[in-house]
């Protein structure tokens, strides 16, 4: 009789439910590792064998403590994969899988979904183009940055996810200033030219080092203008047949391979500057966040999530048939605690985010005009009727 698996999920932030639904609809043993502040979360508990709390101080969890927690756990458990379901998971489960000797991603290639500084450098061996940048570490070779490339500038967090802890720099002066702040923790930071453009995604499933399936989103605006000065989130689905939606599926294709990743998925953006060239932003190895799974789910009939515990959990793993259809997510903070949504009412609205004082929805067709006419027509709207803004925290809450 075959062994049954067992699958230790780290999830730091409430997220992954598809993923071990799927997973324990593989006949897999499901146990959780999450943060103590997420004990009252509505986790999947019919799917999950055992739920594991860490001790989190502005959810950050002690390092050493979890590696000897987990150890601890499999004297009695054999823990045979580990899956990191958050941006802020990759370096824990890699660092257990290294501890521990268990077959996955290991530090070196999470460090280059996880190190903005790493994934910069790597692309640009592999030929990619990426914004000029310069880690904030030789005072000289700062010097030699700032001498070349003109302002604006982004002072960028290595280790962060997404727009927390990015700083707009207008100045050297402005720059010497924050450095002068940051004291001791300027080696964690890298300064990069700023580029104004469209800004793209790109969300994929790997398999063998192969990417089986991709596809783009335009941003409707540059998610670090959302996160910092207030704006509606929205992003919508290229279309197909596009110069643009092929560029970005070659350019992440060969960004992919050249980092490493034999299996899993990845969330990758990359910037269409003003010269009509594409550049590299970063990329990380899990489903993008800001439901945008969900989006993809409503383009394609993929849902990611599942697919990602599907091909984790498998020796083979056959794509599914999928649809080229079109989709576009429209979120927002809201003013009311609980937005009337009613008035969305057209056909092609099939998903209402349900979440106090936000406001959000997804538009599905198979025609790509009637949702980018959708989507120009309920932007306006979310402004008129929702749209209220709060200041992005220097560390991420949820």
């Amino acid at each position: 009789m075959k062994k049954q698996k067992t699958i230790l999920c780290i999830s730091s932030y409430e997220k992954g439910f598809d993923f071990m639904n799927q997973a324990k609809d593989e006949g897999v043993r499901v146990l959780l590792l999450t943060s103590q502040s997420l004990q009252s979360s509505p986790w999947p508990k019919e799917s999950i064998d055992e739920i594991f709390y860490m001790p989190d101080s502005n959810k950050e969890w002690n390092i050493e403590h979890m590696i000897k927690a987990v150890s601890f756990l499999a004297r009695n458990e054999k823990i045979d994969l580990i899956a990191a379901l958050d941006d802020f998971d990759v370096e824990k489960a890699a660092l257990l899988r290294e501890h521990l000797r268990i077959p996955g991603m290991g530090d070196t290639t999470a460090r280059y979904f996880r190190d903005k500084l790493a994934m910069r450098m790597r692309a640009e061996e592999s030929g990619l183009l990426v914004p000029p940048f310069v880690h904030i570490l030789n005072y000289d070779n700062i010097k030699s940055f700032l001498a070349v490339v003109e302002p604006p500038y982004v002072l960028k967090p290595r280790m962060q996810a997404g727009a927390i802890g990015i700083k707009k720099i207008n100045s050297a002066d402005q720059l010497w200033k924050n450095l002068d702040i940051l004291g001791d923790r300027q080696s964690y930071f890298l300064l990069e030219k700023f580029i104004e453009g469209d800004i793209f995604h790109v969300d994929s499933i790997i398999v063998k080092k192969e990417v089986l399936f991709s596809i783009s989103h335009r941003y409707g605006l540059p998610p670090m203008e959302v996160a910092h000065e207030g704006r509606v989130f929205s992003s919508i689905t290229l279309k197909r047949t596009s110069k643009e939606a092929k560029v970005l599926s070659e350019q992440n294709d060969k960004l992919l391979k050249s980092l490493g990743l034999v299996k899993g998925v990845s969330h990758t953006e990359f910037i269409k500057g003003k010269d009509g060239k594409f550049y590299f932003l970063e990329t990380s190895a899990r489903v993008g966040g800001a439901n945008i799974a969900d989006l993809v789910y409503y383009a394609s009939g993929l849902n990611l999530w599942k697919e990602w515990a599907k091909l984790e959990l498998n020796d083979k793993y056959v794509l599914p048939k999928f649809t080229n259809g079109y989709a576009g997510i429209i979120q927002s903070l809201a003013k009311q605690e609980w937005p009337d949504m009613k008035a969305f009412n057209e056909p092609e609205v099939v998903w209402l985010l349900t979440k106090k004082f936000h406001a959000g929805l997804i538009i599905s067709s198979l025609s790509y005009d009637r949702v980018s006419e959708l989507m120009n027509r309920y932007t306006d709207k979310f402004y008129s009727e929702f749209f209220t803004t709060a200041p992005l925290p220097e560390k991420p809450t949820e």
